[in-house]
């Protein structure tokens, strides 16, 4: 029997797609989707580590998961698919694990869509274009804020009237859960205990960055709030801010209030403070070739990445690992040496040569004297693969 799962990431101009047996840990085909609505708009397919680019001139995403489906019917895999495992950002109090959805759920679903305004309603066109066109499969959801759905009252209330937090779900939720699920396990397996037994540090850092603190496998703190604009520097999102400089930048820039959240969504982060690029990769070349705003917004990302770590160890009684996932926490050792050269506070110590090969066999990047950092390898298509199973089984 087929243990499949179809895995859709669905973005506002793109569709990340896999096909994974989360039994055996196999993906058959991946893929992206990529700049909807344009004339350059492809699928491109990886398969047995080779890529296929199928153009899509001004395709939308109906046409673009018909492509998808298409292709794996092509291959022979669409029969065998017995469930589709969907990524939704926010899951609100609602939410606090996987769910098969329904009419009732999609229903609720759509009722918080404006706790996250640029994620939900697109990973909500996902499911229902998926579900047009595979109308027999279950759809689950699989939510980013369900995990963080253990952090105490002190952790995730923000010191506004407490009615704002009853009558209007005012508080922090938190993201990235799917992948501190996934990493804080594969960090228990790595230095040998259960997840019951650890209490960790992890920062995802990718275009999108957060912190969490993970207790007992639960989370009991993290760096993103109510949306996922709270908290650290990330690639174009400003993170933590001053609230009084909304009405500043509104006044000072004669702008309306949803101009300055677009500014500091979309125009802010690296690529603000650099004004070069959001891409890390992209800022480390500039930095090292001598620029000075590369430099600055460089140190900046690490400097309040080892801030909100520390902060985050309050929430802990002890530190067994503190693990660095995402496409720059597992790609970058510039940035990893630079963020624990910050934390000596808490006894952390780079080794210089691990951490350029990206680890020893268990992913320690520090010296045998140093409290431990790990690098892990994140995989949330996987994690959404499995809870699709287990719900759909």
């Amino acid at each position: 029997m087929s243990n499949n799962i179809l895995v859709i990431n669905c973005g506002s101009s793109s569709i990340k797609f896999a096909v994974i047996d989360p039994k055996r840990e196999i993906t058959s085909v991946s893929g992206l989707a990529e700049r909807l609505g344009e004339e350059a708009a492809q699928v491109i397919v990886k398969q047995n580590g080779k890529k296929k680019n199928l153009p899509l001139p001004g395709g939308d995403h109906d046409q673009a998961i018909a492509t998808i489906l298409s292709h794996i019917e092509g291959l022979g895999l669409l029969q065998d698919i017995v469930a589709v495992g969907h990524r939704v950002v926010h899951g609100g109090e609602n939410f606090s694990e996987s769910i098969v959805l329904d009419e009732k759920r999609l229903s609720q679903l759509k009722e918080i869509s404006h706790l996250a305004p640029l994620h939900n309603p697109v990973n909500l066109l996902g499911i229902e274009t998926t579900t047009k066109h595979l109308p027999k499969l279950p759809q689950v959801a699989v939510f980013d804020t369900a995990f963080h759905q253990t952090m105490p009252q002190e952790a995730f209330l923000y010191a506004v009237p407490f009615e704002y937090y009853r009558e209007y779900g005012v508080r922090r939720y938190g993201f990235h859960g799917t992948s501190y699920r996934y990493v804080s396990r594969k960090a228990a397996e790595l230095i040998g205990k259960a997840p019951s037994e650890c209490s960790f540090l992890a920062a995802h850092l990718g275009n999108g960055c957060s912190a969490a603190a993970i207790y007992e496998g639960k989370s009991v703190d993290t760096s993103m709030g109510l949306t996922p604009l709270e908290g650290l520097v990330m690639g174009t999102r400003s993170g933590d801010v001053d609230p009084g400089l909304h009405q500043y930048l509104a006044s000072q820039l004669g702008v309306s209030l949803d101009e300055v959240m677009n500014i500091l969504n979309k125009k802010s982060g690296l690529l603000g403070l650099s004004g070069i690029s959001n891409d890390m990769r992209t800022l480390e070349d500039a930095m090292l070739a001598g620029d000075t705003k590369a430099t600055l917004a460089i140190d900046t990302f690490c400097f309040k990445v080892a801030r909100y770590l520390c902060g985050l160890a309050a929430s802990l009684p002890y530190i067994d690992a503190l693990i660095f996932t995402g496409g720059i926490g597992e790609n970058g050792p510039i940035i990893r040496a630079k963020i624990l050269d910050h934390m000596q506070v808490l006894g952390f110590k780079v080794d210089p040569e691990l951490n350029d090969v990206q680890g020893d066999k268990q992913g320690r990047i520090t010296t045998e004297d140093s409290t431990l950092a790990l690098r892990v390898q994140t995989d949330e298509e996987l994690m959404i693969a499995q809870d699709t199973l287990t719900l759909c089984s």
